[in-house]
């Protein structure tokens, strides 16, 4: 059995590496490639291009490109029709993996597509919805996407979301001394996340310091260009005290609090059970267009789901070092109240198994035999 997957960031990578491991699970003997990073890479996975520096961070840095990026899907989709794979499993990234799918089936490739956490999951556009059921088989990772695919009479799998799978929660923690604690920094795993949010993170550290002079701090970073943006970033404005770890994983566990920004990382850390707070800040040409697009409530995928602002959201102006650095004492001086919406959030996302469950799903959608044997 052979399987293509492609992603576009960090967290994609993350979930293509845990499929790739289960769908091993059910047939050893399976060989893997894609479109990916560190994480694919490290599981097994041949990559064909890697996919550093492609997240964008807002709709006009993602119009610059869309050229670029629509020739490596051109270029991957007639290498693919030539010597078609069992499966193909796209994973989010819908600027790039909706038109893949799409070249492909243009062209004429009639080998099965699998399309896991499809584009469009809070936006309930009817056009996106159609095209990712021509196109692909879509399995969703939220209940709220698949009902919205069921009302417009598409089909769509659903067993809940991988992360639950891959994610336990975490031993109890005593409070921080009042003068102390350990902090975790997520700034993102794109470059404009990095280079907007880090002054904000630093800048809160150091006010942080101010009140718990013996805090240290933990900054997370996705993959080398990260590690080296993060640098960066340290040495315009030091920062003592602070350690660099790769990936989110390490950083959490080590956490009393932590800021992230907005995104699947959020979401990790709520399955943690780490208390945290959450940022985003784009530029100012690119705040119109995105409250044109994104007519939600919150920002934050813990906060939509549980319909409540669980996890405190510092947007734009108000990501300021001054509340960011409130919002964090605040948990760290009382957690429990944010670590009780963790717990409800977690039953609300699926069962145990979910992984699991993905994987058998995404083996039968290329071979229904292989589940017989």
């Amino acid at each position: 059995m052979r399987v293509f997957l492609s992603t576009g960031e960090a967290s994609g990578d993350m979930l293509a590496a845990a499929l790739v491991t289960a769908i091993r699970e059910l047939v050893p003997d399976a060989t893997f490639g894609g479109i990916g990073s560190e994480r694919m890479e490290a599981a097994g996975v041949t990559l064909t291009t890697r996919t550093t520096g492609w997240s964008s961070m807002g709709p006009l840095e993602a119009l610059l490109r869309i050229a670029p990026l629509a020739v490596v899907a051109l270029r991957h989709s007639f290498w693919l029709r030539r010597s078609p794979w069992d499966l193909i499993v796209l994973i989010d990234f819908g600027a790039f993996n909706l038109r893949l799918a799409g070249y492909l089936r243009w062209i004429g490739y009639r080998a099965p597509i699998l399309y896991l956490l499809p584009p469009g999951a809070w936006i309930d556009s009817p056009k996106v919805a159609r095209l990712v059921a021509r196109r692909a088989v879509a399995l969703t990772a939220f209940a709220h996407q698949r009902d919205f695919y069921r009302s417009l009479g598409l089909e769509i799998a659903y067993f809940g979301h991988p992360l639950v799978s891959l994610v336990a929660p975490r031993e109890p923690r005593p409070l921080a001394p009042a003068d102390a604690g350990t902090i975790a920094l997520l700034p993102g795993s794109r470059r404009g996340e990095i280079e907007r949010h880090m002054p904000a993170l630093i800048a809160a550290a150091r006010a942080v310091r101010e009140r718990r002079p013996n805090a240290r701090f933990i900054v997370s970073a996705a993959d080398g260009e990260a590690d080296a943006l993060v640098r960066r970033a340290l040495g315009v404005a030091p920062l003592g005290g602070v350690e660099i770890v790769r990936g989110a994983r390490p950083a959490l566990d080590a956490a009393d609090a932590a800021w992230i920004a907005s995104g699947t990382a959020v979401l990790e850390a709520a399955l943690r059970e780490v208390p945290c707070v959450a940022l985003y800040i784009i530029t100012e040409a690119q705040v119109p267009i995105a409250k044109r697009m994104w007519r939600l409530k919150y920002a934050t995928l813990p906060n939509i789901l549980l319909d409540r602002e669980a996890v405190p959201e510092l947007l734009q102006h108000d990501a300021t070092p001054d509340r960011l650095a409130r919002a964090l004492e605040a948990l760290l001086a009382d957690p429990e109240s944010q670590l009780r919406d963790m717990r409800t959030l977690r039953a609300q996302l699926g069962l145990p198994d979910a992984l699991a469950r993905c994987a058998a799903f995404a083996v039968g959608v290329a071979h229904p035999r292989e589940l017989e044997r």
